[in-house]
């Protein structure tokens, strides 16, 4: 069993050519900071138009979202659409629709052109309570103001009783990697540079750019952030943004599995498709979303993940175990457009509430468009989306959350004195260090103790238990356990904190057994 990499990431190896040490003399027409299918979309149309472009990743093509996502291509999109009515007006849903649509039959093209495969599938969004049936009803309502064929059906292939569920015809699942891999390849083929283990950490303002990164500076006319959350604040976007994690195992499965692609309306979520390997075909499952470092055990969501497979599909064997990150607007609509204060040269993609596969297409029209001087209708009416009530609410809401992590973490850690004995296997801890927070672990046999607080707004770390990182609970950003940034808002390690050394034998008790599944 592969505990900590996606099925996707385990079973498809970008072969598209990286380039070589980052030239930095060299000057663009456009930057792309990230490489999953938003950058890598964005530079392809881009390149394809003439433009010079470079792709920055700062870990490895599709590390991040698009790597670890469930690969479902989509416009019934769980309780998205009734939450985007709740929150703006009719004319938004249904140019959010209209964009998801456009990015879904631009990337099913590029599917067929390329011969990836691709696989139809029935979506469904399925209910076994009452609230969840309540939740469907408006999603059914929501579907049919923007004009999607959904329907209402009480069939499903669950193995498990359902009150409701709603279906759409037609929609689409594949390798995200795949993608991915002959986007690179592309790019490169029309001159676009990609370097991988290059991280954007900040930018000019006047044209053109002086566009910093961890190897050196660039010039770029325009520069695009495709990172999952923008790594420059200007805009305060972090503050607007929810970050989500959640989770995703994949099984072989003895009897029989649903073929259609499944979401839950009820909480805590459930996610279900196949995926074909060369043993055969594959469960996915995926659910147990919470935000980033607010939860007791990521480790027990992983727990439950599996407890209920094995209860509905007995004798399912585990193969994969990974989570994802992605990030819940206020206003329930991605942010796509201008970076404010960035004088009208960068960019900014992000906010996807985790359906990336179409929205990062939309995305990528929009961005590409908007650079080359072009218009779509239904991307100018998403610019103009206004800040309603609703979302306010959710903004205070969202903020007062951040404001009191701020403050209790920050109490916890200075009460807490850090450990004489280094942790456990598998195990963090902060601790006060003289005045500063200090964040210990041991992983694989290895202590390690860095600064405890986020470098990005100052936020006490948390240790998740599941992937053995160290995760803010601010704003998302997520760290290894020997301080190397991840992801999220922050563009730098943790700090060292003077400790980083082979845990004695009886620092390492045996970690019990695992279960052979």
């Amino acid at each position: 069993m592969n505990s900590r990499t996606s099925l996707w990431l385990d079973t498809h190896r970008v072969s598209a050519p990286v380039s070589g040490p980052l030239p930095t003399d060299a000057q663009y027409d456009t930057v792309v900071a990230g490489a999953g299918l938003t950058g890598l979309t964005t530079a392809v149309l881009l390149a394809r138009a003439g433009q010079r472009v470079a792709v920055l990743e700062a870990r490895s093509v599709g590390a991040a979202a698009t790597g670890n996502t469930t690969a479902k291509l989509s416009l019934l999109q769980g309780t998205v659409l009734s939450e985007i009515s709740r929150h703006q007006s009719e004319e938004v849903l249904r140019s959010y629709v209209a964009g998801n649509r456009e990015g879904q039959a631009w990337l099913l093209r590029y599917l067929e052109d390329y011969g990836i495969p691709v696989e139809r599938r029935t979506a469904y969004t399925y209910a076994t309570s009452k609230k969840g049936v309540s939740s469907l009803r408006a999603e059914l309502e929501a579907c049919r103001t923007a004009g999607l064929p959904a329907a209402w059906t009480e069939e499903t292939e669950l193995p498990f009783p359902v009150a409701g569920a709603i279906a759409l015809e037609e929609q689409a699942q594949f390798h995200p990697m795949q993608v991915l891999d002959a986007l690179a390849t592309e790019l490169v083929e029309r001159g676009g540079a990609l370097h991988e283990g290059v991280r954007v950490t900040g930018a000019g303002r006047s044209s053109p750019l002086t566009v910093r990164t961890s190897a050196g500076t660039v010039r770029a006319t325009r520069l695009v952030l495709a990172t999952g959350v923008p790594v420059l604040d200007r805009g305060g976007h972090f503050a607007q943004l929810s970050p989500q994690r959640s989770y995703a195992q994949s099984y072989r499965v003895p009897g029989p599995i649903p073929q259609g692609m499944y979401l839950s309306a009820d909480s805590p979520s459930r996610s279900l498709r196949t995926a074909d390997d060369d043993g055969g075909q594959l469960l996915l499952v995926g659910g147990n979303d919470h935000v980033v470092g607010r939860t007791d055990s990521e480790r027990r969501a992983v727990e439950d993940l599996e407890e209920w497979t094995q209860r509905h599909f007995p004798g399912a064997r585990r193969t994969h175990a990974w989570s994802a990150q992605d990030y819940r607007p206020a206003h329930r609509v991605p942010f796509v457009g201008v970076l404010p204060r960035g004088g009208g040269n960068i960019l900014l993609a992000t906010g996807y509430q985790k359906w990336g596969m179409t929205n990062a297409v939309s995305a990528a029209l929009q961005l590409s468009t908007h650079i080359l001087g072009g218009r779509l209708d239904w991307a100018a009416r998403l610019r103009r989306v206004p800040t309603t009530p609703a979302d306010l609410l959710t903004g205070l809401k969202d903020n007062a959350a951040v404001g009191a992590h701020l403050v209790g973490d920050w109490a916890r850690a200075g009460l807490r004195p850090a450990p004489e004995q280094a942790p456990a296997e598998g195990q963090g801890v902060v601790g006060r260090r003289g005045l500063r927070p200090v964040a210990t672990s041991t992983v694989d046999g290895v202590t390690c103790a860095v600064s405890g607080i986020c470098p990005h707004l100052g936020g006490v770390l948390a240790w998740n238990d599941a992937e053995r990182t160290w995760d803010c609970p601010l704003h998302g950003s997520r760290f290894a356990a020997d301080g190397r940034l991840l992801e999220g808002p922050a563009v730098a390690d943790l700090d060292p904190a003077g400790l980083s050394r082979p845990a004695a034998p009886r620092d390492r008790p045996a970690p019990p057994a695992t279960p052979q599944r």
